[in-house]
């Protein structure tokens, strides 16, 4: 499904991180012209939508984002980080990790992209229902600095038009469990 454009050749790397690498690379359009784009490589991401009990309350994070220098309020998420892991595995151990719940029922809302225009990642997105409390585990910095915040799913598009919600993955996730959970405003 590339419409007839194509990858040439091979990749450059320009940057080699952790966890993202940026690449240069070279395509051939339908007509045969030969155009040059850099392309960030991502391992892709999860994101978990965790619902209490009562059906329409959702246990966010409030995390510092160095590139935005922004606290964002968010739904526990995390990379695709350990070579192999499933993603439904990875989402549970995103939920534990980061606010202490097990869910006894993980389905997939998802899967979208973030920023198409440069990025390769893909994130997946999951309701968590069914909640047990267990410990979290912490890890880095951010997530160590994070607060835990209760949302109403009914607050969800007046936090979307207000601006107190802009992260995308949430906004995304959030929509979707409440049309999943048959929330309306």
């Amino acid at each position: 499904m590339s419409g007839g454009f194509r990858p040439v050749g091979e990749e450059r790397t320009l940057h080699r991180g952790h966890i993202l690498h940026l690449v240069e690379a070279d395509f051939e359009a339908p007509d045969g012209t030969t155009f040059t784009r850099e392309v960030v490589r991502h391992p892709g991401a999860v994101s978990v939508v965790p619902v209490l009990d009562d059906g329409e309350t959702v246990v966010c994070v409030r995390q510092y984002r160095a590139a935005l220098d922004e606290l964002l309020l968010e739904i526990p998420a995390g990379k695709l980080d350990v070579a192999g892991e499933d993603i439904e595995v990875c989402a549970a151990r995103e939920l534990e990790e980061e606010v202490g719940y097990r869910a006894t029922t993980l389905d997939r809302l998802a899967t979208f992209r973030n920023s198409a225009g440069f990025c390769d990642e893909r994130s997946h997105v999951f309701l968590a229902t069914g909640l047990v409390a267990t410990g979290t585990d912490l890890q880095g910095i951010e997530e160590a600095n994070m607060t835990v915040e209760h949302v109403s799913l009914r607050d969800v598009p007046a936090m979307i038009a207000d601006g107190r919600l802009t992260d995308a993955k949430s906004m995304i996730g959030l929509t979707l469990a409440r049309a999943r959970l048959g929330i309306d405003a």
